[in-house]
């Protein structure tokens, strides 16, 4: 029994001492990571990075946490990376798919903002490298503070966004440019050698947003509506037809697609008919009214032709 209870004490003092080997004080960092994917048109842009706050401190300037003229991470701990899934133009020059080492050097009236092939985290690794491509930004103030640094992907539309860098009051942009028709456009021309409805209705949306040929995207989205028609695609036949000015044809159609829309419960697309159709209604050329015939007189008896 003696030598059962020195096992068990034995036991737990190993337990123990395991536990306090392992043990860790985990504390909240100063500049803690962060990472911020978007999807921009077709492309997927990765920027990862640490977010150091001013606490009180001057930031950009000689005698700021970043100096005028530094080479700075543009960040914190590590190199800032940037990632994109496709090739891609920042501030007008051309990029590689791929993984980028984002340094700058901050100024009172211009920012050198440099990119290097990303090989490792350690930000003093790439003092010594050439840049894949420098760019020269203008940085604008702001009458906001803005405590923690921030690297941000903005005014997100089909062709490009900006890349935005701000921090106390300081903001630069880099215009972004991604390439997406030659891709859909590829895509089309290889889904429709044997599309369904869901590709006649996709390849018909995209050209009617785009600004393509409307009497084709009428042709796909009909065939998308031919055989089982949804009232999504239904509405987007309405809205094709507008665009290509023939409101009444559109005004019927919307009809069709608002009653298909009551039938399946959905109130949206309810509503988005009946302000279609109110928009649209005084635009519909009025039919001119056919004169009424004039009777011929009665013939009066007795008399000859």
């Amino acid at each position: 029994m003696k030598n059962i209870f020195l096992n068990i004490c034995a036991l737990a003092l190993l337990a123990f001492l395991a536990l306090d080997a392992n043990a860790q004080i985990r504390t909240p960092q100063p500049s803690p990571a962060s990472k911020l994917t978007q999807t921009v048109a077709l492309t997927e842009v990765t920027i990862e990075y640490s977010r150091p706050s001013a606490k009180g401190r001057s930031v950009f300037g000689q005698d700021g946490v970043v100096p005028y003229g530094s080479m700075w991470r543009t960040g914190a701990n590590a190199a800032t990376k940037i990632t994109f899934s496709d090739d891609v133009k920042l501030g007008g020059q051309h990029l590689k798919k791929g993984s980028y080492a984002l340094f700058s050097k901050p100024g009172a009236n211009d920012w050198q903002v440099m990119l290097f092939n990303y090989d490792t985290p350690s930000a003093g690794a790439y003092g010594d490298k050439t840049p894949v491509v420098s760019l020269t930004a203008k940085p604008r103030m702001t009458a906001d503070m803005i405590e923690t640094f921030t690297i941000g992907i903005d005014n997100i539309t089909n062709t490009g966004a900006d890349i935005t860098i701000s921090w106390e009051k300081t903001i630069i942009s880099l215009p972004l440019l991604v390439e997406y028709d030659a891709r859909v456009m590829a895509d089309i021309e290889r889904v429709m050698a044997g599309p369904g409805q869901n590709d006649y209705a996709a390849a018909a949306n995209y050209y009617m947003d785009n600004d393509k040929d409307m009497n084709k995207a009428l042709e796909w989205i009909r065939k998308a509506n031919a055989e089982n028609p949804r009232y999504w695609n239904v509405r987007t036949e309405s809205l094709i037809l507008a665009k290509m000015g023939n409101y009444a044809d559109a005004m019927k159609t919307a009809e069709k697609s608002k009653m298909l829309a009551q039938e399946a419960g959905d109130d949206a697309y309810v509503r988005m008919n009946d302000k279609a159709l109110s928009e649209w209604k005084p635009k519909v050329p009025a039919v001119p009214a056919v004169p009424a015939t004039p009777a011929k007189p009665a013939k009066k008896k007795g008399t000859s032709k």
